[in-house]
C-alpha cells in the first residue's frame, strides 16, 4: 500500500471520531468555567482591595479608573464563567475573557517572566528570552527555608500535602487560559454539548 493511499485511510477511520467532536470543546469549557468564576468571585469578595490595587502606582498596576476596571473585569470573570458552563454566546464571550487574560498577563504577570512556579531547572524560566534571576535564586531560598524548618518545625507533617515551591507567578497560566479561550472562539461551545449547539439548530428551522 502506498503512502497517499495508507494516510487517506488512517485518516478516514479518525473522522469517525467527529461524532464526538463537541466533547473536546465541552472539556475546555469545564476547565476554564471554574478557574474565571472562582477569579470574578474572588474580586467580588475583596472588592475594595482590588480597586485599591488597580489603581495604586507604587505598589499596584497603577491603572486608570481602577473601579471601573475591576468592575469588568470581575463581571466578564462571573458572567463569562457562566456561560462558558452552559455554552452559551461561548464565542462572543470568549472576547472579553481573552482581552483579560492579556491585560492580566501584560501588566501583573509579563515582568516575572514565563513560569508560575519557580523552577531555575526549566529552560522556559534560565534561558534568554525568559530569564528570571528570582526563578534562578528559588532553589537557595528553597533550601534555607527547609534547614529552617527541619530544625525549627515539624518538616514532615508541613510536606506531607505537598513540597514547598516558589510562587513565580509568570504569565504561564494567563496565556494558556488565552489559548483556551482562543480555540473556542474558532469551535465554539461544541456539537451536542452546548446550548449553542441547540439554540443554532433551533433558529435555523
Amino acid at each position: 500500500m502506498n503512502f497517499p493511499r495508507f494516510y487517506q485511510r488512517s485518516h478516514s477511520v479518525l473522522d469517525k471520531s467527529k461524532v464526538i467532536e463537541g466533547l473536546a470543546p465541552l472539556l475546555l469549557r469545564l476547565y476554564l468555567a471554574p478557574v474565571m468564576l472562582q477569579a470574578g468571585w474572588n474580586k467580588y469578595s475583596h472588592f475594595a482591595d482590588i480597586v485599591d490595587w488597580f489603581g495604586n502606582p507604587e505598589y499596584g498596576l497603577g491603572l486608570p479608573f481602577p473601579a471601573l476596571m475591576a468592575f469588568l473585569a470581575m463581571a466578564t470573570e462571573l458572567v463569562g464563567g457562566a456561560l462558558l458552563l452552559i455554552g452559551l454566546v461561548t464565542r462572543w464571550i470568549s472576547i472579553p475573557l481573552m482581552a483579560t487574560m492579556l491585560v492580566a498577563a501584560l501588566t501583573v504577570h509579563w515582568p516575572n517572566g514565563w513560569a508560575a512556579i519557580a523552577d531555575a531547572n526549566s529552560w522556559l524560566s534560565n534561558g534568554t528570552l525568559f530569564l528570571n534571576q528570582a526563578v534562578v535564586e528559588a532553589p537557595e531560598k528553597l533550601s534555607m527555608a527547609r534547614s529552617i524548618l527541619e530544625e525549627h518545625g515539624n518538616y514532615d507533617w508541613l510536606t506531607s500535602s505537598g513540597k514547598f515551591v516558589v510562587l513565580n507567578n509568570g504569565i504561564e497560566f494567563a496565556i494558556t487560559y488565552f489559548i483556551m479561550l482562543l480555540s473556542l472562539f474558532f469551535t465554539g461551545g461544541g456539537k451536542y454539548t452546548s446550548v449553542d449547539y441547540f439554540l443554532d439548530k433551533k433558529l435555523a428551522e
